[in-house]
């Protein structure tokens, strides 16, 4: 993908935060932490890795979908991927066919924002991360990446039995 691309997208999130606060106070930073088994992460963004090659904070991993970050929690916050910026927020196919964001399903068992829905997030940070998700989806590699990722959070939202 574009950098340019990757790079707008960024910027139009800027430093917002699904709260006015610093909503790791709430959890620990649940999402930044990885399980007991050194699982977790976010995926990247098509080129992400190379935004982070020189980041010692950040572990970049391969996996089945593509790469992965890890990281132990800390990090240069204004360094952070997109699906860093995005969390608890996930693209989806809105009726109209445009992309647009809802609450990740994958969030449930980590983030207290959960509870009070998309509603309980700063409406200004859930339209950045709805514009940053416009800007990916415009170019194809960003698109088709960004329907490899609702795929799989689909995944998420299927009943267990």
């Amino acid at each position: 993908m574009n950098q340019d691309i990757l790079l707008r997208a960024r910027a139009a999130l800027g430093d917002r935060t699904p709260m006015l606060t610093d909503c790791g106070l709430l959890c620990g930073a649940a999402c930044c932490q990885t399980d007991e088994d050194g699982q977790g992460g976010v995926h990247l963004f098509p080129g992400e890795q190379a935004l982070l090659k020189d980041r010692e904070w950040a572990r970049v991993l391969p996996s089945g979908f593509g790469p992965i970050m890890l990281c132990d929690g800390v990090c240069e916050r204004e360094a952070r991927p997109l699906g860093c910026r995005i969390f608890p927020l996930t693209p989806v196919r809105g009726r109209s066919g445009k992309w647009t964001v809802r609450l990740d399903a994958r969030a449930r068992a980590m983030c207290p924002l959960m509870r009070s829905g998309i509603g309980g997030l700063d409406p200004e940070f859930v339209r950045a991360a709805r514009d940053a998700i416009r800007i990916i989806a415009a170019d194809p590699e960003g698109e088709a990446f960004l329907e490899r990722w609702h795929a799989l959070e689909e995944e998420y939202r299927k009943p267990l039995w």
